[in-house]
């Protein structure tokens, strides 16, 4: 098994000592200490950075997601209410089919918002494990990895952070004194605590709609922005303190992230876009209704020139080859050919 990670692995861990030291020569470059420990924290830091930058097209994708997922409860609720009480084998799989057209109507894909998170973990580890083999690797017992030469790794292992060694933990300080070492892990689970909770706050209160607040979806975070906490408690005392500052940083990265998006791209609905359209009528600026980048409910096309996909869920849309039906109060339905169809008039002379 544990040749079986090392395989896995070591391609991630190349990438992460290869960053770290790239960072860490452009530090000693201008003046800071080889052997210092913020040269060292500030090359984790740069680390976070790369790899939060690489996964800004899939953020965008999780943020597009969340949105439909939020617009589409009030449908799944639906199907569920349709379906509530029926345990036979036939209406779960009825349920579940259309859930999933559901899903591919409107373009929705309910795991496409943990990606970021699936996908950091491997990197995460891959900087766990580096950590944890600076004073093997300083020492000459495990080879190099990448550009971590034995001189950079004994530097590394050595360097401190207010006394605390980056490779020490709570729960082993190593040649780090005690009391520094976990005085630091505290602060800095703490700080990772309070980040998280701030990040599913900001989230809950101001990007959802009301009529979003009360499914599922909503109950799921809320468990979430009280259970993280408590994880990072229990877990961040096994980890090195390198990793609880990637930790750190990579949550303030997402809480500023978030932060941003709810101010200039809300949730359709949510008291966020309220306020977002009370800033623009302040500056006299048109309102424009804040939805889902795709196509209008009318199909026309916005502002930027794209469309919108919001979907009309309520009225079914009409078929592109059957332009021109007449609707009951007497208007056309399609267009053909680019114009609108005129329905037909009844030429025939009434009979006197």
């Amino acid at each position: 098994m544990y040749d079986f990670f090392d395989t896995i692995l070591y391609p991630l861990e190349w990438f992460v000592a290869f960053v770290m030291v790239g960072f860490h020569k452009v530090f000693t470059a201008i003046g800071m200490p080889s052997d210092g420990g913020w040269t060292w924290a500030l090359s984790i830091v740069g680390l976070v950075i790369v790899l939060r930058i690489l996964l800004i097209p899939l953020f965008v994708k999780q943020i597009k997601s969340s949105r439909r997922m939020q617009l589409i409860q009030p449908e799944i609720q639906k199907i569920q209410q349709k379906y509530k009480g029926k345990k036979d084998a036939e209406s779960r799989q009825k349920m579940s089919e259309e859930t999933m057209e559901l899903y591919r109507r409107t373009g929705t894909n309910p795991f496409s918002s943990c990606m970021p998170i699936l996908l950091q973990s491997p990197f995460f580890f891959a900087l766990f494990r580096v950590l944890n083999r600076l004073k093997d690797i300083g020492s000459g017992k495990t080879d190099p990895i990448g550009w971590m030469t034995q001189d950079l790794a004994s530097q590394a292992e050595k360097s401190t952070l207010f006394g605390a060694q980056l490779s020490s933990s709570f729960m082993h300080p190593g040649d780090s004194p005690i009391s520094a070492v976990r005085v630091l892990t505290v602060v800095l689970i703490i700080i990772m605590s309070v980040t998280v909770f701030t990040t599913q706050h900001q989230l809950m209160r101001k990007n959802m709609p009301a009529s979003a607040l009360d499914n599922p979806l909503a109950k799921q975070q809320k468990y979430i922005m009280y259970i993280m906490p408590v994880f990072f408690a229990i877990s961040g005392v096994n980890f090195p303190i390198g990793v609880l500052l990637y930790w750190v940083t990579t949550n303030l990265w997402t809480m500023g992230q978030q932060f941003y998006t709810i101010r200039r791209m809300p949730a359709p609905g949510s008291a966020a876009e309220k306020a977002l359209e009370a800033r623009r009528a302040a500056k006299g600026k048109p309102i424009t209704k804040l939805t889902i980048p795709g196509l209008h409910k009318d199909g026309d096309a916005d502002d930027a020139g794209k469309k919108d996909d919001s979907v009309d869920l309520s009225k079914p849309k009409t078929p592109a080859g059957s332009p021109g039906l007449v609707t009951a109060d007497g208007g056309t339905a399609g267009k053909a050919g680019g114009q609108r169809v005129q329905p037909k008039r009844n030429n025939k002379k009434r009979k006197r």
